[in-house]
């Protein structure tokens, strides 16, 4: 097959939904199958074409960021010329341009499969809103004009307003996760660098925006200390958003317990990212909402337990593991007391890596999207 990949990011931009849509796309090349990723040129230094691990990729030049999106006129004129020599389209949402990129695909006959990674959440203002709508109008647009369409959450998928409509054109697919397996050594050594050998340490990953939630984390913090005087947080990620400024609007919480978090950065290499999951006790995902965030999965092919938050598609992979405890969303306390509970009793919760495997398995993954891909091929 020689399929068109569409997306506003990809590598060596680093977020859940790139890290998803790269791993499709090279596990179909690994496969035999001709991907080319059309894509954002997010940095000034990346080159306009290249190839990497078998994928094609190239990249339009935005013509500015609103928000976390990219205006790219180019974007459409590039997709149009690229469809003619291949055989399917494939776009990974959010994305601006969906809809008209849907109707290309239409107009040149491509069947199209839109994989939606989570309805379009902004933070509160004017602007924001306008934003989330109009993008959110666009991509039902393409949803209309789609010929199927996937999610990565059974659960999510059963809960959201945006996908209801498509239903009967949707499937729910897990996201390939891969991770290798942690150093023990070298995440006992780091621990012991950050001077945190006998904390009780709790982890967080990701973007430092409101829908994920680390403001829930902070304000259960005086709740953890009283009961566990032990406890530290740790967090991976950049907490500096440029297009989001809620690292400021937390600053209060984080300097009152600035003794108690260690930001460790965005780590890009796979076996760092092991090595931080092991040297955590507990993974923290307090989301105000997600459809499917790996970093759980991870974790816990890292060997640490997960609390998340009890809404659709967060809570999907603590119900199909039972590694970790589900806590009331936007419940300080409750996300406390899960804590302490897989703090206490964490042997209860941690599960063999071979188990999280059978369940969430990166080529079962890839081969559900080829075969996906292959019955949309028209019948000759």
């Amino acid at each position: 097959m020689r399929v068109l990949t569409i997306l506003t990011y990809y590598h060596p931009h680093w977020t859940g939904l790139t890290a998803f849509a790269r791993r499709i796309a090279e596990g179909l090349a690994a496969r035999g199958h001709d991907i080319t990723v059309l894509t954002t040129r997010h940095a000034a230094d990346l080159p306009a074409r290249e190839t990497v691990r078998g994928v094609a990729v190239v990249r339009s030049t935005p013509l500015c960021f609103v928000s976390r999106g990219a205006i790219v006129p180019g974007l459409p004129l590039r997709a149009a010329s690229l469809m003619g020599t291949h055989d399917l389209v494939h776009i990974h949402t959010p994305l601006a341009e969906s809809w008209v990129v849907s109707a290309l695909a239409r107009a040149t006959k491509r069947p199209l499969l839109m994989t939606h990674h989570g309805d379009l959440v902004m933070p509160s203002g004017f602007g924001n809103r306008f934003v989330q709508r109009s993008v959110t109008a666009m991509m039902s647009a393409a949803g209309r004009m789609a010929d199927r369409m996937t999610t990565l959450s059974a659960d999510y998928a059963a809960s959201s307003d945006f996908l209801r409509p498509f239903a009967a054109k949707l499937l729910a697919i897990s996201p390939p996760v891969e991770m290798p397996e942690p150093q023990p050594e070298a995440a006992c050594a780091w621990r012991r660098a950050l001077g945190l050998e006998s904390a009780r340490v709790i982890g967080f990953a990701g973007r430092f925006v409101e829908e994920k939630g680390f403001d829930f984390l902070l304000r259960a913090l005086p709740a953890l200390v009283d009961a566990e005087p032990r406890v530290h947080l740790v967090y991976a990620g950049e907490h500096h958003v440029v297009y989001e400024r809620f690292y400021d609007k937390c600053k209060g919480l984080i300097d009152r317990f600035g003794d108690r978090i260690t930001f460790v950065g965005l780590l890009r290499d796979a076996q760092r990212l092991a090595n931080f999951y092991a040297m955590c006790d507990v993974f923290a995902l307090p989301s105000r909402t997600d459809c499917f965030a790996s970093v759980q999965v991870e974790a816990m092919l890292s060997g640490t337990p997960v609390v998340a938050a009890d809404i659709p598609g967060a809570r999907e992979v603590v119900t199909r593991t039972g590694m970790g405890r589900l806590a009331r969303p936007s419940d300080p306390d409750d996300l406390a007391a899960a804590l302490l509970e897989v703090l206490r009793e964490r042997g209860r919760f941690v599960k063999p890596r071979s188990a999280i495997r059978a369940i969430y398995d990166p080529d079962r993954a890839i081969g559900e999207y080829e075969a996906l891909l292959r019955s949309m091929l028209p019948r000759l």
